[in-house]
């Protein structure tokens, strides 16, 4: 094909961008869903692959045979590829791994810290690719050398649990650098499509979002977990203190209600027991975790969105309605095409 016969307008500039991401997620588009605990089920995770996306199921605290469920429901409302996100402190991960090669599921993603041993080889054995977070360059360097297939690299303005580092910035300071490697999806902060356009020309093969999803038609989260991120603003979604240096809480973005008060009481209580010595150290730090779960269960499914844990990223201004998720991915890549055209011209 000679330069004259090259299609120059946004949208064929936005496939050819996508083209690496799209082609290892086995997806229309490259954009991934992010794994979103008790939202992020087979209705939301079979639309999302149906709209073109990329789907993912976030395990979380699931036992193995809920998630040999999940999967199962999953693939009998969508015939597309999706993902399933694996916590790797999950005691059972290695049976969790099995159950994902058993239905042949074509993408992993590890959240949660470094694998632990045998993880990797055993997910690539199942037939699976390897998707891991890298926080830090050092990490995602030491990941691609330990054979990951795909990186994602998620700033602190995500929802849930977060790192200290802004998108923007890990974004500049990683694609140059590791961006040839493997397929590196950005997350974190982004709610429309000029942003993924420009994660896209800095190198990027594709994004993943989580906020934008939950309000989706498709999406499970209760009306009032619903209307309480369309209500919202940016600086509502705030990150969790820490009160304890012995309980290290990795922070977690939230709506601000009256459940972020309870959580600091939380702590306290926790802290007070270890000093007592009526709990070990793990326990005490598996403790916090098992609140996190059961608080966002309550917003999630129970509607409570004053006590439980409303988990949302900052692009939450940008959600101000229930829509079908097709025309929430219809949107996203008109922006980002018409962002990419703008800048051709």
């Amino acid at each position: 094909m000679t330069d004259t016969m090259i299609d120059r307008s946004g949208s064929a500039r936005l496939v050819r961008r996508m083209e690496r991401g799209a082609a290892f997620l086995g997806s229309e588009v490259a954009i991934m869903a992010g794994a979103m605990s008790w939202v992020s089920e087979r209705n939301l995770v079979a639309a999302m692959s149906n709209a073109g996306g990329f789907g993912v199921i976030a395990c979380g605290a699931m036992t193995v045979d809920l998630l040999d469920a999940e999967i199962a429901a999953t693939k009998a409302l969508t015939d597309k590829p999706f993902g399933v996100n694996l916590i790797t402190m999950h005691p059972d991960l290695m049976a969790l791994i099995d159950v994902c090669a058993k239905h042949g599921v074509g993408h992993v993603v590890l959240a949660g810290g470094l694998p632990p041993k045998g993880s990797l080889e055993a997910i690539k054995a199942g037939g699976a690719k390897v998707i891991c977070f890298a926080p830090t360059l050092a990490l995602a360097k030491k990941l691609i050398r330990s054979g990951v297939d795909a990186l994602v690299i998620e700033g602190m303005e995500a929802g849930g649990h977060i790192g200290p580092v802004s998108t923007s910035v890990l974004a500049q300071e990683m694609l140059p650098e590791i961006a040839d490697m493997v397929p590196v999806f950005v997350a974190g902060g982004i709610g429309r499509g000029e942003a993924i356009a420009g994660y896209l020309d800095m190198g990027a093969a594709g994004v993943q979002l989580g906020t934008r999803f939950v309000c989706a038609t498709e999406s499970i989260a209760h009306p009032k977990f619903k209307q309480a991120f369309i209500r919202a603003s940016a600086r509502d979604a705030v990150a969790s203190v820490q009160i304890d240096p012995r309980l290290p809480v990795i922070p977690v973005r939230a709506l601000k209600n009256a459940g972020g008060e309870l959580f600091t009481a939380k702590q306290r209580e926790v802290a007070q027991s270890l000093d007592e010595g009526g709990v070990a150290m793990a326990e005490a730090q598996l403790a916090i975790e098992h609140y996190w779960a059961g608080a966002l269960r309550r917003a999630v499914i129970d509607g409570d969105v004053e006590h439980g844990s409303v988990m949302a990223g900052q692009s939450v201004g940008m959600v101000s309605k229930e829509e079908p998720l097709a025309d929430i991915i219809a949107a996203l890549m008109a922006q980002a095409a018409q962002a990419l055209e703008q800048r051709a011209a």
